[in-house]
């Protein structure tokens, strides 16, 4: 059985791949899905999968070190790499006693950011940093790790650095160009993120990234790496800068949170929020929000006025601060996305017809 069941699986990843789908969902008793452009849709000409074939893949696939986890847990996230298919990020789990996995498809090329239609300067300043936190911020499948590939990438191209990375599971494998890479697997290379962060510090780097701030530990750790001349790159579940910066605050208890606003204004370099949006040409590309700190943003955060970031963005645009609106109207000017398509997107949709109509308002106004 062992041989079908990879070969049934693997000729499902290949077909999604080639379909250019991003996820594909495997349920029992159930035809398989995949995610293509962000809509769901059955796969066509498949057939319901059973629990056994999707059990035996798990048996088969899932590294040794993790399968215990799968029979304690009900549920595990390792690395796949099956052959010429491609590599993908894998998410098992039981529900409701049946077994349901999902794969995320992890692209081979690292991404340029002119391929993704990012406004460069602001992301390659930010590389270009000597210390300090900088998060990419978005939902789940909103190319976070994509956006993070490539500025690693820059660093590659234009940078002497040794980039330490620590990731649950690795995505982008790099290869040294003037640079030098280590990438370290949580649960096969280190325990965890905070000990993974514990020993990258004895370990000479330049940059450090964090597959994800997970808990207080994984972020105490980062600022203390801010704090003693590292660059730290990571994600956060974040939909804006705001609700990012408040989200790092959650970490601490309440007690603590007023003692830690200096640090945190100190440390945090910039926010990069981004979603999605719908291509004229088929696709999706970023469209992004940008906090990048100065001394307004350090005030407003040692302050608690977090209420007040949307203006310092708005007010910080010389420092390379951008608001989501800002970028939509960018990739609308630029014939990359429909004008319908970023008024939809937007989180002011009436401002955003404003711009297009050539009326800029400032709310720097709102800051004081």
């Amino acid at each position: 059985m062992g041989t079908s069941v990879t070969e049934t699986i693997n000729a499902l990843l290949r077909a999604a791949k080639n379909a250019g789908a991003s996820d594909i969902h495997l349920k029992s008793a159930r035809k398989p899905v995949m995610r293509l452009h962000g809509e769901l849709k059955d796969m066509e000409n498949t057939a319901d999968l059973s629990a056994d074939v999707l059990l035996g893949f798990v048996k088969e696939s899932c590294p040794a070190m993790f399968y215990e986890k799968w029979q304690r847990d009900n549920q595990v996230d390792y690395s796949y790499t099956p052959g010429d298919v491609g590599r993908f990020r894998v998410s098992a789990m039981l529900q409701r006693g049946a077994p349901t996995i999902v794969f995320r498809h992890v692209k081979e090329e690292i991404p340029s950011f002119e391929a993704l239609h990012h406004d460069e300067k602001i992301l390659k300043e930010l590389c270009a940093l000597n210390d300090g936190i900088v998060l990419l911020c978005g939902p789940t499948g909103s190319g976070k790790s994509s956006t993070l590939a490539a500025m690693l990438r820059h660093v590659n191209e234009t940078t002497s650095s040794h980039i330490i990375t620590l990731e649950d599971p690795i995505e982008f494998s790099y290869r040294d160009d003037k640079s030098i890479f280590n990438q370290r697997e949580v649960g096969i290379d280190t325990p965890s993120f905070p000990e993974g962060l514990k020993v990258a510090l004895r370990q000479d780097p330049d940059i450090i990234l964090v597959g994800e701030m997970r808990d207080r530990a994984t972020f105490e750790t980062a600022l203390i790496a801010a704090e003693t001349g590292h660059l730290v790159f990571s994600t956060l579940h974040a939909s804006n800068a705001q609700q990012a910066v408040q989200r790092l605050f959650e970490f601490f208890d309440p007690a603590e949170q007023l003692s830690r606003r200096r640090q945190i204004a100190s440390t945090l370099q910039a926010t990069i929020t981004q979603k999605l949006i719908t291509k004229i040409s088929g696709g999706r590309v970023p469209a992004v929000e940008i906090f990048r700190m100065d001394l307004l943003g350090k005030r407003v955060i040692e302050a608690g006025e977090f209420e007040k970031i949307p203006a310092v963005i708005e007010a910080g645009k010389e420092v390379g601060s951008k608001s989501f609106n800002a970028d939509l109207y960018r990739l609308i000017q630029a014939g990359i996305i429909t004008k319908a398509t970023g008024l939809e997107a937007s989180p002011n949709p009436k401002a955003l017809e404003m711009n297009l109509k050539g009326i800029f308002l400032s709310q720097g106004g709102l800051v004081g």
